[in-house]
This record gives structure tokens, C-alpha cells and sequence, in this order.
């Protein structure tokens, strides 16, 4: 099944009452699994990544609602469950129309699903990156539902600027409703931080891998990005690495989306994960340590900003 007959057995209410969710979109496979499992005085169930358990799972859609209500099941897990379980959970929901299972799948190895429940009831959907258009209307509906006045040549300009990702846009959307205004192109470009951001990353690859930087550093400081903003887009970033570091050591395989609160593209992850690789806990330390004290000195009085900035890449390469 694709998006577009699911939206039409929403839009019909001939929905089945299990869902297994997968594909390459994670904004879709959030939106849809709210779609289809917001139900009123229901009794709600979510298990995120390594919070599953059979035996809970199967305990929430076998029990009997004292007053009627309806029990909603969620997985959400990068890592696949196994499908003698997910039957059982499903059979329970055909034995049962009260019950609502939800499987959101955000692994990238997914291609067995399209077939892999074709003798039941299940919905099975794979969701595909929204094009330029499904991206522009999702955004426009977002931008109702959060009641933000912004026009839809407004919003295709967001859109572009966050590189055509509908998930970033829909973040800044959350954001803009806090103004009771129209908001305009011009409060977009002043509000938004956009491709300025691909840029830094870009520029923080060159100065993972020890290549010179000086000529993206240049690029970004003649568009006007902030040093500051740099240094802070570093840090995060150098932050996230450390995160997958850690979570590695701890569990022995990556979790994107425990680890971020989202699951990105696979090569952002496979990049991300051989980066934090290459790094040892001390020399995460004193990269923290050295660009938490450039920030300082940044945010001091009568400093030379850039010089500091570019002393500070300087000598992150030093201790990678």
C-alpha cells in the first residue's frame, strides 16, 4: 500500500486497526502513526527502541477496558522486531476491533516488509520523501493546524531554504506561532537558519578530515553567518558525535533515533557514526573544553571574533 491509498481509506474511515509503517521518510511514518492512533480516552501504550517487550506489549492489547475504551499499541524502533511477535500483536488486533497497533519502523532495511504481512488485515505503507508539491501542502496544513499566518509563496521560500527537508520547515513553522502577525518572506530570512547550516557542516567535515577549510570559513563569514553561530554549530556537532560515541561504548550498535530524538537518512547516520568512531573520549573533552572557552572570549567585549574563530579551527585540528 502507498501514502495516497492510505489517506484515502482516512479520508473514506475504512482504516484497518494495524499498521506496519516503514520507508524512507521518518516525518511521514511520525505523521501517519499520529494520524491513525489519535483516538479520544483511549488507552495509549508507546514503547520507543529498547523500551519494547513482548510481554508488555502483548499484556496492553489483551486486556479488557473496563470502560469501554480503546487500546492503542506503538512501537516506534530502528532495530526490526521480531515477526513471529508482531502476528502475535497483530492477531490480537484481528481478534479484537477495539485494538490499534501502530509498527513504525525507521531502520533502512526495510524491503521485506512490503509483502511481509500480505495474508492479514495490516496496512502495510511505504513512505517515500515527499516531492516539492506533497512537501509544500504538508507544510501549508501544518501551518493551519498551528494557526500561523503565512502565505503559501512564504512558505515555498521556507521550504527552500531548508533545502526542500519538510520536517526542518515544520519545526519553523512550530516556532512562528508564537506571532500573532503574518509572517513574510523577510521574517523568514531574518528568523530562519537555513542552508547556512549544510555549510557549516560541510565545513566541519574539512575540519574533521584534517583538509583545509579556509576558503568554506571565508564563504560563510562574506554571506554574513555570525562566527558565533559557527563556533555553536561546531560544538553541537562535536556534541552529537560524542553522543553516538558513548551510546555505542554503552550498547555496542547506534541508535539514531535514541540518540537525536529523530531518525535521519542511513548515510547521515553511517557518516556520523565513523566520525565518533575516530575520536577518543579525552580528545571529545578537550574539544569541548577549548570550544567552550573560544565562546567566552567571543562573547567578550572589544574581541576580534573571526580572529578567534579561525584560531580555534585552527587548533581543533591540532588535537584530532
Amino acid at each position: 500500500m502507498n501514502q495516497s491509498e492510505l489517506e484515502r481509506h482516512i479520508q473514506k474511515k475504512t482504516l484497518s486497526n494495524n499498521f506496519v509503517f516503514f520507508g524512507e521518510s521518518s516525518f511521514l511514518i511520525d505523521l501517519y502513526t499520529k494520524k491513525v492512533s489519535t483516538i479520544e480516552d483511549a488507552s495509549m501504550l508507546s514503547l520507543y527502541h529498547d523500551e519494547y517487550d513482548f510481554n508488555s506489549a502483548k499484556a496492553h492489547l489483551s486486556q479488557a477496558s473496563l470502560f469501554g475504551d480503546r487500546n492503542v499499541l506503538i512501537l516506534k524502533s530502528e532495530k526490526k522486531i521480531d515477526k513471529k511477535q508482531v502476528d502475535a500483536l497483530i492477531d490480537l488486533c484481528e481478534k479484537n476491533a477495539d485494538n490499534i497497533l501502530v509498527y513504525a519502523y525507521y531502520g533502512s532495511d526495510y524491503t521485506s516488509y512490503k509483502n511481509a504481512f500480505a495474508k492479514k488485515s495490516t496496512m502495510s505503507v511505504r513512505f517515500f520523501h515527499p516531492k516539492d508539491a506533497e512537501a509544500l501542502n504538508i507544510v501549508m496544513q501544518i501551518a493551519h493546524e498551528k494557526k500561523v499566518k503565512i502565505d503559501r509563496h512564504s512558505l515555498s521560500h521556507l521550504l527552500q531554504l531548508q533545502n526542500g527537508d519538510v520536517a526542518l520547515a515544520c519545526n519553523e513553522i512550530e516556532k512562528f506561532s508564537i506571532y500573532d502577525k503574518e509572517i513574510t518572506i523577510k521574517d523568514i530570512d531574518n528568523l530562519v537558519f537555513g542552508l547556512a547550516e549544510i555549510s557549516v557542516e560541510a565545513l566541519i567535515r574539512k575540519i574533521l578530515n584534517k583538509k583545509d577549510f579556509t576558503q568554506d570559513l571565508r564563504n560563510l563569514l562574506d554571506h554574513g553567518e555570525d562566527e558565533i553561530r559557527i563556533l555553536t554549530g561546531i560544538t553541537s556537532y562535536i556534541t552529537q558525535l560524542y553522543m553516538f560515541n558513548i551510546y555505542m561504548r554503552i550498547n555496542g550498535a547506534p541508535n539514531a533515533l535514541a540518540i537525536l530524538g529523530y531518525a535521519p537518512p542511513s548515510f547521515v547516520v553511517e557518516e556520523k557514526v565513523a566520525q565518533a568512531h575516530k575520536l577518543k573520549p579525552a580528545t571529545y573533552a578537550k574539544l569541548h573544553e577549548l570550544l567552550l572557552e573560544s565562546e567566552l572570549k567571543m562573547k567578550s567585549k572589544d574581541t576580534d571574533t573571526e580572529a578567534i574563530l579561525l584560531s580555534t579551527l585552527i587548533r581543533i585540528q591540532k588535537l584530532l
